[in-house]
């Protein structure tokens, strides 16, 4: 029996060291993302980074430091929260399925802030915080000030303004931060979600805004997404990836599907230290001028993807 045991440990043992010895060659990651932080969350090790000091928009990656102020001020979870137009979107016109009126409980408008990103939601808890939402941004930025985010700024607790700005690096250290708020964790990564708007009894679903939290071959702790055209996509995880708790900072992707593939390309790079196939990109191949004599047709582009030229 003992020997047995023995050599289970023995094999576990093993296999931890085989994880280990993975080298890691940075060269071999090509990522579409302009500003990329890969972080061991257990040891704090910089394990790759791509301007990551350089300060750029962060669009809803906003809304883990809004969630963090709520949670710290300690307000009833259970609070009715309701909507009103200082809710509403004047600067970017995004759209909300929380109407005019709707009301929802405090833990309920978080969940939607982080899973859906929902930016009604996150500023009805802004709104509803001591001192409103000009006491919300400030405590934002204190908050930001203590952990060392020291190129981060904040003008608005949802993502709209482009004038929400960190770094790659900065980010990491929210993400770490945000990672010790079980409430954080939790309704960052619920897959969907259905909730009863209590002024109407209309019940609305939601799906969590990244795709990655429902596939069955990541283990996603934390995550946040975030869009606005000065920002392009963005997306911040802790993840359990090769037995470690990883942090993956993206931003700056163009396209809709580069950050995922991006994501895609860390995990596999960490579990097994090769590349997967670099991203395809767009070829303009022009096609040869008419000869002489002929009547002139229009040069057109083609790409050697099929796309038709000035669609994404």
């Amino acid at each position: 029996m003992n020997r047995v045991l023995i050599l289970v440990l023995a094999a576990i043992g093993a296999t931890a060291a085989t994880a280990e010895q993975v080298a890691l060659d940075a060269a071999k990651l090509r990522l579409m993302s302009a500003n990329v932080v890969v972080l061991d969350a257990g040891d704090g090790n910089r394990i790759y980074a791509k301007a990551a000091d350089e300060v750029t928009p962060i669009a809803s990656l906003t809304k883990l430091m809004t969630a963090m102020v709520v949670l710290d001020a300690q307000q009833p979870g259970d609070e009715a929260l309701e909507i009103d137009m200082d809710d509403f979107d004047y600067l970017k016109g995004s759209r909300s399925r929380l109407r005019m009126g709707a009301t929802l409980s405090r833990d309920e408008m978080l969940r939607l802030a982080l899973m859906a990103s929902e930016n009604r939601a996150a500023s009805s808890l802004a709104r509803h915080y001591p001192g409103g939402t000009t006491a919300f941004v400030a405590a934002m930025n204190a908050k930001a000030s203590s952990l060392g985010m020291s190129r981060t700024r904040y003008e608005d607790p949802t993502r709209l303004s482009p004038r929400n700005v960190s770094t790659a690096n900065d980010l990491a250290r929210l993400v770490r931060a945000a990672s010790d708020y079980p409430l954080i964790r939790e309704y960052s990564t619920t897959p969907e979600h259905l909730v009863e708007v209590q002024s109407t009894g209309q019940t609305l679903g939601f799906n969590n805004s990244n795709a990655l939290v429902k596939s069955g071959t990541w283990d996603i702790q934390l995550q946040k997404t975030g869009y606005i055209r000065e920002a392009g996509r963005c997306v911040v995880m802790l993840a359990t990836i090769a037995s470690r708790p990883m942090v993956i900072v993206l931003l700056d992707s163009i396209g809709k599907v580069a950050r995922m593939g991006d994501a895609q390309r860390v995990k596999h790079w960490l579990e097994t230290g090769e590349a997967l196939p670099p991203p395809v990109t767009k070829r303009a191949v022009l096609k040869p001028a008419p000869k002489a004599g002929k009547s002139r047709a229009p040069v057109r582009v083609k790409y050697a993807n099929g796309n038709k030229a000035g669609r994404g």
